[in-house]
This record gives C-alpha cells, structure tokens and sequence, in this order.
C-alpha cells in the first residue's frame, strides 16, 4: 500500500465510524421519540433513502470537483447533519432527527465511493488487493464505532446527543485527512465529447447485472439483520453494553478478511468467493434461529459480516471489468443507487418485522434474498461467454 492508499484506508475507518454509530444508536434514538413503535427504525431508513436520493448528486460532484473535492463536499455534510441530529435530541423531535439523516445519506453515498477511488489508486494487477485493504480500514469503525457510542450516550443530559457531536467532530478530523490525499487526475476521454456508452447498454451487461446483484442483496441482507439486532436484543432482556460488543464484532467481521479476500479473489475468482459468501449468510441464519442467548446473537452477526465483506469485495472487484475510465461516474452511481435503495427497503421491513413479527421471521425472510443472489452466480458461473476475461 502507498501512503495514499493508507490515508484512503483511515478515511474509510472514520466512514464506518459515522456508519456504526448511527447504526447502534439510531434505532433506539428513534424507538424513544417515536410516535409507534413499528416507527422506530425510521431514522436508519432516512440514512440510506437520503444515499439512494443522493447518488445522482454525488456523480455530478465527482465530475465537476473531482474525487477529493466532492469527498469533501461529503463530510461537510457530515458535520451539519450530526450537529442537526444532536439538536433532534435535545429538542426530542423524532421528526427532525429522521431530516437529519436523511441529509446525512449524501455523506454515505460519497463514502461508497471510497472502494472504488482505491482501485485508481494503485496499479492494474494490484486493484483487487487496493480495494480490499481499503475496505479493511472498516476495522477502526469496528472498534471505534461500538465504544464511542457507549461512552458518549450519556455526555449529555439528552441520551445520545453526545454520540451525534462527536460524530461532528470525526466529520472534521476527517476532512483533515481527506486533505492529504492525492488522487491520479482523471483519465483522458476517447474523443471530443466522448463520454462512452449510455447507461442502458452498460447495465444490460450479464457481469454488470450479476455485479449490481451482488452488491445491493450482499448489504441489504446485511443491514436486514444488522438493523434490527439492537432492538431485538432490547426485547429479549439484553444491555446495551451487549449490543455495543455484538455489533463490534460483527464490524470486525466485515472488514478483517479485508486483509486477505483481494488475495482470494486474485487466485480463486470473484464468483467462488461471492458463493462463500452466500453460505456464511445463510450460517448467520442457522445460528439466529437457533436461540436469542448473546453467544448466538454473536456468533451471527460475526458470520453475515464475514459473509458481507466476500460478497461487498467480490462484486466490487467484478463491476471493474464492466465499465471503461469516461463511464465510472455512472455506472457506479448506478451500483450504489441499488445498493441503497435495496438498504432502504430492508431499513424499514427490519423495524416492521421485528416489532410485528419477531426476530425469527426476520431471518426467515432474509432466505429468499439469498436464493436469488445465489441463482445469479450460479448463472454466471455457467455461462462462460457472460463471464469477463480474465
């Protein structure tokens, strides 16, 4: 890794910072200012609806002001959007606070751009690796993101308005960063007024589809579950000090094999590491049916974060080879746009399920996502000529 991809890989860590945080936090913010319970997960839902929203906006920013300028854009918004969530807190309205993530979504939709922006930062034959240790600088929100929530809830006199500033003050640290970084200028169109091919031929590309697939079902199982463990856990009697280490482990699991899956995909191929990380996804729902005891609840979360991070880097690493340089912008605004409408969906039905359902209905649900995500490798897999070349 060269020093730029290191800084890419911090900024990454203080992404997933912001990420796990809303995650924790959201959710229960939201259940104690909701006006219905079944409510409660709206918040998480404004998160991604404002990415998906966003993704149009963020590919005009990355073509006007390039990657770091509109990097930056995105952290700014990230400082107003938590210094407008803490301000939800301390004024209890459950409906600013949705605002405020929702315009925190921008920010979201600019860091799923980092993956990417890591593949130009390094060599050809070194993309795959490029990604998936930026994508390992996950880790420091693994640890950071969990711990920072439990020891600020209670800066405040308004639960959790302490969590939200110090997100603002990441958001800055951030942008310092961010501010160090020197990305390669863009590359050179094939003529003039050339902007490669329209979006509907890229995407009716089998690999693209595949890749697309891979992406928005990978994180919308993920945040399926993910969103709705804190309030299960609440219901079945566990503290929050539980939560906080369930979902710290789970974050590790998303982004350790980060440190390793570019060099399976290298040697073994995109799809057989996408497949595994099917199987780790339905483990996770094997163990979360099995009982609602924490050693279950962590044991499961751990497994979809694995299972996650193989799918997340295998369909990255795949929607490479289905766009040329004049066509990245978007193409992947097109990726994300899934990615976080997927998010959204599942944002909402994990709060419904859980409070109307229960916890193992949820994970029943999350079977047929899985089936279709594992019929769409299986069909790559078994068409040679839809497959990229090597």
């Amino acid at each position: 890794m060269n020093k730029n991809l290191w800084l890419l890989a911090a900024a990454q860590g203080l992404f997933l910072t912001n990420n796990v945080v809303f995650i924790t936090i959201n959710g229960l913010v939201g259940l104690s200012l909701a006006p219905l319970g079944w409510m409660a997960t709206l918040p998480v839902m404004g998160y991604v609806v404002g990415g998906a929203l966003s993704t149009p906006l963020v590919a005009r920013a990355q073509q006007r002001l390039g990657r770091q300028g509109s990097f930056q854009l995105g952290l700014l918004v990230a400082l107003l959007s938590s210094l407008v969530c803490a301000a939800a807190v301390f004024v209890g309205s459950f409906w600013l606070l949705v605002a405020g993530t929702l315009v925190a979504g921008y920010y979201s939709a600019n860091g799923q751009l980092y993956r990417f922006a890591a593949a130009e930062l390094a060599a050809p034959p070194d993309r795959e690796k490029a990604v998936s240790l930026v994508l390992a600088g996950g880790l420091v929100g693994a640890v950071l993101g969990p711990n920072l929530a439990v020891h600020t809830r209670a800066l405040t006199a308004a639960p959790f308005a302490g969590a939200y500033l110090a997100l603002a003050v990441l958001a800055v640290l951030s942008m310092g960063v961010m501010a160090l970084l020197r990305f390669p200028p863009p590359p050179p169109r094939g003529g003039a007024g050339d902007s490669g091919r329209p979006l509907s031929v890229i995407a009716r590309q089998p690999v693209f589809i595949v890749a697309a697939l891979g992406a928005a079902l990978g994180y919308g199982v993920m945040n399926l579950l993910m969103a709705a463990t804190p309030l299960a856990m609440q219901v079945c009697g566990l503290p929050f000090e539980d939560v906080a280490l369930v979902l710290e482990w789970h974050v590790i699991g998303m982004f350790a094999p980060g440190f390793f899956t570019g060099h399976l995909i290298r040697r073994f191929g995109a799809l057989p590491v996408m497949g595994v990380g099917v199987a780790l996804n339905l483990a996770c729902v094997g163990i979360a049916l099995s009982g609602v005891n924490l050693h279950q609840f962590l044991a499961a979360l751990f497994l979809l974060g694995v299972g996650w991070n193989f799918l997340f880097t295998g369909s990255t690493t795949l929607a490479l080879k289905a766009w040329r340089p004049e066509e990245k912008d978007r193409a992947q605004a097109a990726i994300n746009f899934g990615v976080f409408a997927t998010m959204a969906f599942t944002s909402f039905a994990s709060g419904a399920l859980v409070t109307t359902r229960g916890w193992t209905w949820l994970n029943l649900g999350s079977l047929l996502p899985l089936a279709l995500l594992g019929a769409a490798l299986w069909w790559l897999a078994r068409a040679p000529e839809a497959r990229p070349a090597a």
